[in-house]
């Protein structure tokens, strides 16, 4: 006969085995997040601050509120670039607000 304190021990070796197939699903989504959400997150930053630090004068950018300018003044030690958003319309823009880098300005040419 099999008393019930021995039934119960024999259970308890296979606990350990059964802690890492439950632990094994929350380590396969944090991969998963990893390679679908966080890398390309951190590549995007990476580019758009790569953007940002050479943003020089003459170029045509684009701000997350949806103004299009020409940048007037450029430095690189400072947060603020100053750009034309119209002729005699000048607006200091903080560098991290830009979203997109057109072509150097200047109007294209007529064939």
């Amino acid at each position: 006969m099999i008393t019930p304190a021995f039934a119960q021990g024999a259970g308890a070796t296979a606990g350990g085995a059964e802690i890492a197939f439950q632990v094994i699903p929350f380590v396969l989504i944090f991969v998963i997040m990893y390679f679908l959400i966080l890398r390309p997150q951190q590549k995007r930053v990476k580019d758009h601050q790569a953007l940002i630090k050479a943003v020089r004068r003459d170029d045509t950018v684009v701000t997350n509120g949806g103004l299009v300018g020409r940048v007037v003044k450029s430095q690189d030690d400072q947060p603020e670039i100053e750009v034309e958003i119209a002729p005699n319309v000048r607006v200091r823009v903080v560098r991290s607000m830009i979203s997109e880098v057109r072509a150097k300005g200047g109007p294209a040419k007529a064939a």
